[in-house]
């Protein structure tokens, strides 16, 4: 049997930005420790949560050396290396995952949407490139296409697909996968709002926006669960319900990084075409953060 994947909580990481738009390297270090400081079981680099469309390849290479260096082996640590060009998420997956990372991210080829074929070849291809476990991704809402039922038969099989994000919305296309789960296959909730369902399912963690300014909920949530104590974990997935969807009140990340500014993390702006949140959504995010200030750590 293969070495066991991370469970918990894993942070999909906001990438901090000084004024400038430029990569802000002493606050990414700031969030890294605070991650290691508050139970985060895990952080993903370069995924959505971190504007990594925006990113340069210098940029990214630059980010997963110091982040690895500065994390020490105290974190698990995953990296996107996804593409829609099969070439390049193929070179991404070789060189990211021998940065020291334990996992890479990737994601289903977008815009340019592949049959079923198509998409068994990209990530067998990535896997095959990967000297570390692949992830696969799967967010239809982001992406316009899905991995289907019978690419997901045939690529649990693969030794280096180890996992997959599933960030569809949908429970019964996730109960379709929950049929190839294994202790060589496992599942994370892509979604806040579902944790509790894909565990119910046989999932072992979340990969989380939320978890960047509640870590320590976040991880009790998939503890508590895994543990035994399905009562405390639904209770704190429906108490945190709102504040979750409120931080999906336009894409993300923009408002989890308003967020995380209200509360002091300093984390910076969006890069274009990301911008400000709009008065409205970001009014009803603060009154949120507001009346659960008291539980946010």
């Amino acid at each position: 049997m293969a070495k066991e994947m991370v469970k918990g909580s894993i942070v999909a990481l906001v990438t901090p930005f000084n004024q400038d738009g430029s990569v802000n390297y002493d606050k990414l270090g700031e969030l890294i420790e605070y991650h290691v400081a508050n139970k985060t079981d895990g952080i993903v680099l370069l995924g959505t949560t971190g504007e990594s469309p925006t990113l340069t390849f210098e940029e990214e290479e630059k980010m997963l050396e110091y982040s690895v260096k500065k994390a020490d082996g105290r974190i698990y640590m995953i990296a996107g290396s996804g593409s829609n060009c099969s070439r390049t998420a193929i070179e991404r997956s070789h060189a990211y995952s021998r940065t020291g990372v334990d996992a890479i991210l990737v994601i289903t080829p977008y815009y340019n949407r592949t049959n079923t074929s198509g998409m068994i070849k990209h990530f067998e291809a990535c896997a095959d490139a990967s000297a570390v476990p692949v992830i696969m991704y799967n967010v239809p809402g982001r992406t316009g296409c899905s991995i289907s039922e019978e690419a997901v038969a045939a690529l649990c099989k693969h030794p280096n697909i180890r996992a997959i994000k599933e960030a569809s919305g949908n429970i019964g296309y996730l109960c379709k996968v929950a049929k190839y789960l294994s202790d060589d296959f496992v599942m994370y909730s892509g979604n806040d709002d579902m944790i509790v369902p894909t565990l119910s399912m046989g999932g072992i963690g979340v990969i989380s926006v939320w978890a960047n300014i509640m870590p320590q909920t976040s991880h009790k949530l998939v503890m508590d669960y895994l543990n035994g104590d399905v009562e405390s974990a639904r209770k704190l997935q429906t108490r945190y319900l709102d504040l979750i969807n409120d931080l999906f009140l336009e894409t993300n990340p923009i408002p989890v990084k308003a967020a995380m500014n209200y509360l002091g993390f300093g984390v910076g702006p969006c890069r274009m075409p990301l911008d400000e949140m709009s008065a409205g959504p970001k009014a009803k995010l603060i009154a949120e953060i507001d009346r659960l200030k008291a539980e946010i750590k």
